[in-house]
């Protein structure tokens, strides 16, 4: 072809268009996002939704900012498939899950794919098959017929099942009008999956500390912006319905809401009281929803129909269109900390959200976190104090058992002073609440024989019996066998022994005692969360008479009869090196004893200890929370411990202990030299066994104003490369330390 030929075809074809390459974000464990090109037919953005090939599957992507770094030839990159008809992730969010993969040095991708739970959802819900009245009318006129006409007079569509639901009626009434013609068939969106939250539905009821805390709070919240404040209440100060009027101020304002709760799937008291205020349920969002409910409201958030989301942790990377205000209830809860895959705290990942959209995000809690507590004294957060119950409720008179003065019966776990108020308050026709921290019926059994104790195959934990279910389980791999009848080690029958209490063995306990009282026993592994929310409600309607509960009773529920509470082992949390540990002690004792007394009748908590004299026992008793959290907070002052240092874990796990021991110690010895920051370790987790592997700590500690996660990272590089079955695990701000 000839020079003439080459510029002929040029002029008649155009010059040839460069192929567009974006960055997608696909949800995998990837430093970067990859490089696809565009089709010349496809419009994309940055935060658009699309379906791209890896490998030799389809799998979904977000396309993300900034521009092709041209390392790759375009002419040899893979083509976008799809791209997705669903609004795509806003600049907020994209920079929120940015954020929240820099702090936790955690891959984009799994961070993004936080986002993207609901695949099914990406695309637009099918529209829903509808009646609407035409001017034809039936030739023979009925009762029935006239309830439905007169029903669809409106001029609105109807589904079937609702028309004859409004009217009152069967669905072949509405054939046999539709097939006369009274009703043309037609199309409609999808109903919401909630309705609409009328801020106005109810007045508010609130007095004195309430009203005072409300319009503090209304001001934050009016004055728009970013901020953070910190509702600290003691339990039944009415905490909820103060916040409340925050979300009705929002609502008004045209924004959404997300109400974040440590156990939402067993909250059902709070979803109706939310009702009562607004005149209808929150969209619910956690792991226990049906799949198709889970897609419908990740569907509704991005695109406004849905309004309110009351949901766990993960709500929190909903992509919400409009998004206003950020509730954290009980924000000390343990449950907003998520350790798999991405660890991150929901409650300061919350306050990351707010700011970098510029909203207000509330904290709540009758017992807040030490790093909360000083943020709201230090002016970070402003603090709004309710120091007194609701409807002048009184709060429980606190006790202590000194259980070296009052042990309980040979064999038993409840001294003979706890069990004398529980007959008390079981004749009055009021309930008892018996708190256990302890799931199954002992925590190990031993052989009287030989010794042998049962522990777990794959991991250094004993075997929980659980002699509902006729088991032993291990409560970390969740490796489980029949109870045994006979020593697997020296083949001893019937002298097998249980040792330590759970909340099975409490019940048991207390039915030898009050064999005619309505006894129910509350534990997550007994049942699922419909049955959970059943007993929660048959509690509140007095359908009970003694509880025995573990840490799930202390979530915020409203018991109206309940007038004593009687803590079995309050030392319990105190037995470990956490350094948390006596602030978590003190946040769980004041949860549970606080679910007593809440509608004003007389009610008593009492705690059964061996160390009467511990801080922890004297703050809760004299009602002296100050003083508690002027001690945790100056030792943790001194110590250079959270919110005054921070900590980074390492968990370097193996299929062998050398293997885990030696990289671990590899990453010691490629540390970078940094002043201020040190290392401890490695050593053994105090679970050294979990699942067959093997795992060695390092904690890293540092001041606050440390660059942690550039340690972590330059160790990490400079450190031995992870092989085999060797895995590390970094946790930035860890909250456990197992």
């Amino acid at each position: 072809m000839t020079r003439d030929s080459t510029d002929l075809f040029g002029d008649l074809l155009g010059p040839v268009s460069a192929r567009r390459v974006v960055p997608v974000l696909v949800p995998m464990p990837a430093p970067k996002a990859y490089s696809y090109a565009v089709p010349d037919t496809m419009a994309v953005e940055p935060g658009s939704i699309v379906q791209v090939p890896l490998g030799p599957r389809l799998v979904v992507g977000v396309v993300w900012d900034g521009e092709d770094d041209g390392t790759v030839d375009a002419k040899k990159l893979k083509s976008i498939e799809k791209v997705f008809d669903c609004p795509p992730l806003t600049r907020d969010m994209r920079t929120f899950l940015d954020w929240v993969s820099t702090y936790t040095v955690t891959p984009p991708g799994l961070v993004a794919r936080m986002a993207l739970r609901a695949p099914a959802a990406f695309d637009p819900e099918p529209m829903v098959e509808a009646l609407r009245l035409t001017e034809m009318r039936p030739e023979r006129m009925t009762a029935a017929r006239e309830r439905v006409i007169a029903a669809a007079g409106d001029g609105f569509s109807w589904t079937r099942s609702g028309l004859a639901h409004a009217a009152g009626t069967s669905s072949s009434v509405i054939d046999g009008l539709t097939q006369q013609g009274v009703f043309e068939t037609v199309f409609m969106a999808p109903p919401p999956v909630v309705a609409l939250p009328d801020p106005d539905f109810v007045a508010p009821r609130l007095e004195g500390p309430q009203k005072d805390a409300a319009a503090d709070l209304l001001a934050a919240v009016e004055a728009g912006g970013f901020s953070v404040s910190l509702i600290d209440g003691i339990t039944g100060s009415g905490k909820t319905e103060v916040y409340f009027e925050a979300i009705a101020a929002t609502l008004r304002a045209g924004k959404q809401v997300l109400i974040l709760l440590p156990e939402i799937a067993l909250t059902s008291s709070f979803l109706e009281r939310f009702q009562d205020r607004f005149g209808s349920k929150p969209a619910e969002w956690h792991s226990d929803l049906a799949p198709r409910t889970r897609e419908k409201v990740w569907r509704q958030v991005t695109t406004g129909t849905v309004r309110v989301v009351a949901g766990a942790r993960s709500a929190l990377f909903l992509p919400f269109e409009e998004l206003g205000l950020i509730i954290v209830d009980e924000e000390h809860d343990p449950a907003y900390k998520q350790e798999d895959r991405v660890f991150y705290n929901a409650r300061d990942m919350a306050v990351v959200r707010g700011r970098i959209t510029g909203f207000p995000v509330v904290l709540v809690s009758a017992t807040p976190s030490v790093e909360s507590r000083v943020n709201g004294e230090v002016g970070r957060y402003k603090p709004i104090h309710l120091p007194t119950r609701f409807g002048d409720a009184a709060l429980p008179r606190l006790g202590v058992v000194d259980m070296r003065q009052h042990p309980p019966a040979r064999g038993g776990f409840l001294s003979p002073v706890l069990l004398n108020q529980v007959g008390k308050a079981v004749e009055r026709g009021e309930q008892a609440l018996l708190f256990l921290n302890r799931r199954g019926y002992a925590p190990l059994t031993l052989c009287r024989v030989c010794g042998h104790r049962f522990q777990c195959p794959d991991c250094s934990s004993w075997l929980v019996e659980h002699r509902f279910r006729g088991q032993i389980q291990c409560h970390h791999c969740g490796y489980s066998e029949r109870t045994p009848e006979a020593c697997p080690e020296c083949g001893t029958l019937d002298h097998l022994v249980a040792c330590g209490p759970g909340v099975e063995r409490i019940a048991e306990e207390v039915e030898r005692h009050f064999p005619e009282a309505r006894t129910i026993v509350l534990s997550s592994d007994l049942m699922g969360v419909k049955r959970l929310r059943l007993e929660l409600d048959a509690i509140a309607r007095g359908e009970a008479d003694i509880v025995i509960g573990t840490q799930l009773v202390a979530k915020g529920h409203n018991f109206p009869l309940m007038t004593l509470v009687g803590i079995v082992d309050a030392d319990l949390g105190l037995a470990n090196g956490d350094p948390r540990a006596a602030e978590r002690t003190f946040q769980l004792l004041s949860q549970v004893t606080g679910r007593a007394g809440r509608t004003g009748l007389k009610s008593l908590g009492l705690l059964q200890t061996y160390q009467p004299q511990h801080p922890v026992m004297q703050a809760i008793v004299s009602g002296d929370a100050d003083a508690f959290y002027d001690r945790e907070i100056a030792e943790r002052e001194k110590a250079l411990l959270p919110p005054f240092g921070r900590l980074a874990s390492l968990i370097v796990s193996a299929d062998t202990r050398q293997d885990a021991e030696g990289h671990a110690r590899g990453l010691r010895m490629a540390a970078p030299r940094t002043d201020g920051i040190s290392i401890l370790g490695p050593a053994e987790a105090p679970l050294a066994l979990v699942r067959g592997r093997h795992r060695f700590r390092l904690l890293v500690h540092g001041r606050r104003n440390s660059d942690m996660q550039a340690f972590v990272k330059a160790m990490i590089a400079a450190g031995p490369k992870e092989r085999g079955s060797i895995s590390v695990q970094l946790d930035i701000d860890p909250q456990s330390f197992l």
